[in-house]
């Protein structure tokens, strides 16, 4: 049997037809953040948003993404129906890790519970290479929001994961994803669901989540809604699998 599968769709349609029962659900949704204005958070692309003018203009051949120009309250609601599926999904005492930028850590907080999630924190990613700001606090950190289904039993050889975990974004060749996040920082997450567990990503973009799942171990599916993406993603999961299994 595959030890991955990845499914080319949005995450609403397509989590409700999957019957699989999950170990951790760990994802990286689209922000709809990204401005200072409503104006700018629902009227700029993902490459406007999330991509600075040099890399634009610089060798970032990155696909563009769509579902990142929501209002808060529409995004609340559509983040809120995606969690309830992957809840839905989760054995008892499995985790749920949200990624939000600071905009929209009190809402994600908020969906993450509105789906039946018991929250249990919030951990740090610390981006050493972020852009320095004159005069203002450097935004070299994001949030991962977690909870569980209900109560979490260690078990006899439990993990320690850390609080904070530290890694710059893939750069240059290495980069697919306008927001990509390092396989190391993946890694570290993914061992939140015991060995040979289950880890679903209902947003796996260039597949770095599925890519972790597989190099730790772990069992992954995925749901992608770019073609192009999706297609990026699967031949990284090949490459990963095919790795493990020469």
């Amino acid at each position: 049997m595959p030890n991955w599968t990845l499914h080319n769709g949005d995450a609403l349609t397509l989590l409700p037809t999957l019957d699989t029962p999950v170990d951790a659900v760990i994802c990286d949704p689209p922000y709809n953040s990204g401005g200072r204005t409503m104006t700018e958070r629902t009227s700029r692309t993902a490459r406007q948003k999330y991509l600075s003018e040099a890399g634009r203009k610089h060798g970032f051949d990155l696909g563009d993404f769509t579902g990142d120009n929501r209002d808060q309250r529409s995004y609340l609601a559509w983040l809120s129906l995606v969690l309830a599926q992957c809840y839905r999904l989760t054995r008892p005492g499995g985790a749920a890790l949200v990624f939000s930028d600071w905009r929209q850590l009190p809402t994600t907080a908020d969906a993450l519970q509105a789906a039946g999630y018991t929250w249990r924190g919030i951990a740090v990613w610390h981006k050493p290479n972020a852009r320095p700001q004159p005069g203002r606090l450097r935004q070299n950190c994001e949030f991962i929001v977690w909870g569980s289904n209900g109560a979490m039993v260690p078990g006899n050889d439990p993990v320690y994961l850390p609080g904070m975990l530290s890694g710059s974004q893939p750069s240059g060749k290495s980069r697919q994803h306008i927001t990509q996040k390092p396989e190391d920082v993946m890694r570290q997450l993914v061992r939140i669901a015991p060995d040979g567990g289950t880890v679903l990503d209902p947003f796996a973009g260039s597949g770095t989540t599925g890519v972790a799942a597989l190099l730790e171990n772990r069992k992954f599916i995925g749901i992608e809604q770019s073609a192009t993406y999706s297609e990026g993603a699967r031949a990284r999961l090949s490459v990963a699998a095919s790795m493990l299994a020469a």
